[in-house]
Order: structure tokens, then C-alpha cells, then sequence
């Protein structure tokens, strides 16, 4: 059975950093996609970040643009683990995080591209 867990969730004062973790279990994600999604109460679930597979050993991401130059997304392969390094926090990043992979090589910012899903970690900045 495959299982995404996040963990690293909290509450942070605005300007502060988490990182969170997402390991998964079941099978080994190190040719997919894995990625980063957010929901905020009222708000539809949105993509945050995603990392792919390694070409040469470099591993290519992609940013929201709200997130770009405050968040890093990385992934160890051999822990099969998926991270989120979130720098510069604001409050308006309040919002469930959720981490999510594919079951193939999408490079797909939609939701709905994506087959696994965690339960979700909740991030909390204050101002």
C-alpha cells in the first residue's frame, strides 16, 4: 500500500522557516514527479511546487511564482522522502500543505495529474 506522510507542520511568526517532510512508503518515486500543493480554508487546493527525476543528476523544480525565491523544494531518492524548505514566511501561506506524486513522468502543475496524495500538514504564519 502506497502512503505519503508529511510531517514539519506549524505555527511560525511571519518572516520565519519550516521545512517539511514527505516520505513515502510502498514503492519508490525516484522517476516521478512529486510535488507540493496548498490549501487555504474557502480556497480550492493549489499548486506550490514540484521536483522531478534526475537527468545527469540534476533534478529540475518548478515554482508558483508567490512562492518562487522563498521555497525549495528537494528530494533524497534514497529515503525516497520529498522536502519543502520555506523561507520568508507570510501570513498568507497559512494553509493545509499536502504533498502528492505521479505514477508516471508528468510535469503537470494540476491536481489532478497527480495519483498519491499525503493527509496533509498544516502551516500556520502569524503577523
Amino acid at each position: 500500500q502506497v502512503q505519503l506522510v508529511e510531517s514539519g507542520g506549524g505555527l511560525v511568526q511571519a518572516g520565519g522557516s519550516l521545512r517539511l517532510s514527505c516520505a513515502a512508503s510502498g514503492r519508490t518515486f525516484s522517476s516521478n514527479t512529486m510535488a507540493w500543493f496548498r490549501q487555504a480554508p474557502g480556497k480550492e487546493r493549489e499548486f506550490v511546487a514540484k521536483i522531478g527525476w534526475s537527468i545527469s543528476r540534476t533534478y529540475y523544480a518548478d515554482y508558483a511564482d508567490s512562492v518562487q525565491g522563498r521555497f525549495t523544494i528537494s528530494r533524497d531518492s534514497a529515503k525516497n522522502t520529498v522536502y519543502l524548505q520555506m523561507n520568508s514566511l507570510k501570513p498568507e501561506d497559512t494553509a493545509v500543505y499536502y504533498c502528492a506524486a505521479s505514477n508516471g513522468r508528468v510535469w503537470d502543475r494540476a491536481p489532478d495529474k497527480y495519483d498519491y496524495w499525503g493527509q496533509g500538514t498544516q502551516v500556520t504564519v502569524s503577523s
